[in-house]
């Protein structure tokens, strides 16, 4: 802003430059008062714009619905698990002194009487089925043709699995199985009991090897390694954060890692971990990445990492300004005050004062005072001030003396900053939103940032920028 004081020049009260320079670096302040010919202005310097840039990690989690695959375990188990068709020796007994030795004809058979359930749990799946089976005796020659019984029998086969990811990102399931009858099948006859458990289950034992090599190609054919890759392959694409300013994520994965198989009740996961950087960029759209190969798997790791990205808050030079006017308004003589700039120089915030006494009514007389200090933020109460404002004795006896009182660098510390909650939680908000959306081929995203610290602030030539380090999960997901 131009000021009617920079046309009759500058002067330091109370001090050389080479002294008001010297105070400068030792107190953290730079404090100029002009009122003459000099041109002691700080210069305004505003800060290059930064690099937005954090290494950060992205959960690729392919989920797959354990029903399904119930489903497909379901069609390779044969309705009929066994047929029984035995000739067995049934009686074997005395009679009137004679041993009498006969058979008898056994058939029957065992079938599956509902579909395959599963579940998870922590890092396992449980499965099971039931089946039922059903007998029928008769005698096999004219002696034992009156002979006949029949019997039926319940059993639940149980299954255990822990997946395993192999390096050739194929899925192990590590199957044990058991297998009980509710009530053992015998067949009674002549007041024995003939068990015929030892002729159905071998059978049953059989059906059931078959059923776990099924198994175990129905999880291999999931097929990790595709959906990982394509999950690999959308995390380069820009993400746009937020329209105004338009704010957009540049994702660029380096290295994958297994974090492990989980199963819930209703689904099996199996998820990485995509370690590289998270860029954030103002303006036009960054050229999407080039998706490199998908790398080799890495060391397992216990659970992925957390997602980290810069969020930039942008502050206006006005807004700073309205938040210093209102703390000198409450100084006893803030009419003295006429005018007010803020404005970037070094690194450091530059405040003008222009001070005028009362016996000066022209709204454009006075003399330009020029404060710097750092810029505090407080991530807490989300407001952005100044500190580190100090002066020496000198400078502070002619402030007293322009406003009559020495309260104006502490009411400037304490009370001169502004909030930047709004623009923070708009940001935030926006972000949260775009990071949870539909993505190709049946994958999408979910994010959440949850917490935030300060990382650094740069000003720049339209206003200061507040470089938030948020930090929460952003999953790349397959399945339900």
């Amino acid at each position: 802003m131009a000021d009617s004081a920079d046309t009759r020049g500058r002067t330091f009260l109370g001090c050389s430059s080479h002294c008001v320079r010297f105070c400068g670096g030792v107190l953290g302040l730079v404090f100029f008062v002009s009122t003459g010919a000099a041109t002691e202005k700080p210069p305004p310097n505003a800060d290059a714009a930064p690099v937005m840039r954090t290494q950060s990690r992205i959960s690729a989690t392919i989920e797959f619905g354990l029903p399904a695959l119930a489903a497909a375990i379901e069609r390779d188990i044969p309705k009929r698990l066994a047929t029984i068709d035995e000739r067995i020796n049934c009686v074997r007994r005395r009679v009137l002194g004679f041993q009498v030795s006969a058979n008898c004809d056994i058939w029957g058979y065992v079938e599956r009487t509902s579909g395959v359930s599963l579940y998870g749990r922590g890092d396992r799946v449980f499965g099971a089925v039931s089946i039922r089976g059903v007998a029928e005796g008769q005698g096999a020659n004219r002696f034992t043709a009156r002979i006949h019984g029949e019997t039926e029998a319940a059993a639940t086969v149980e299954v255990e699995a822990r997946p395993q990811l192999r390096k050739d990102w194929s899925l192990d399931l590590n199957f044990s199985d058991s297998f009980r009858w509710s009530e053992p099948p015998y067949l009674h006859v002549l007041g024995r009991d003939i068990p015929l458990a030892e002729y159905a289950e071998p059978r049953i034992k059989t059906q059931l090897n078959r059923v776990r090599s099924r198994a175990i190609a129905a999880a291999r054919r999931i097929d990790l390694r595709d959906k990982a890759a394509k999950a690999w392959a959308q995390a380069f694409e820009p993400i746009r954060l937020s329209a105004e300013p338009p704010t957009w994520l540049q994702l660029k994965p380096e290295a994958a890692a297994f974090a492990g198989v989980r199963a819930s009740s209703k689904t099996l996961s199996g998820t990485l971990e995509l370690a590289g950087t998270a860029e954030t960029v103002i303006g036009a759209a960054p050229p999407a990445a080039s998706p490199t190969a998908l790398p080799s798997l890495g060391t397992d790791v216990s659970a992925p990492g957390s997602f980290d990205i810069i969020l930039p808050v942008r502050i206006s030079y006005d807004t700073l300004r309205t938040g210093i006017e209102k703390a000198i308004s409450a100084l006893p003589k803030n009419n003295a005050i006429r005018d007010v700039q803020v404005y970037p120089s070094a690194g450091r915030l530059v405040v003008g004062l222009r001070i005028a006494a009362d016996s000066e009514p022209d709204p454009a007389a006075g003399e330009w005072i020029y404060l710097s200090g750092k810029p505090r933020v407080d991530t807490d109460k989300k407001t952005i001030g100044l500190a580190e404002l100090a002066a020496s004795d000198t400078i502070k006896d002619r402030i007293r003396q322009l406003l009559g009182d020495d309260q104006l660098l502490t009411q400037l510390q304490e009370q001169g900053g502004v909030s930047y909650g709004i623009a923070y939680d708009n940001l935030l908000n926006a972000a949260n939103e775009k990071l949870t959306r539909p993505l190709k081929n049946g994958f999408r995203m979910e994010g959440h940032l949850t917490s935030a610290k300060l990382d650094n602030i740069s000003l720049l030539a339209d206003g200061p920028m507040i470089l938030i380090h948020a930090s929460g999960e952003l999953k790349i997901l397959y399945g339900l």
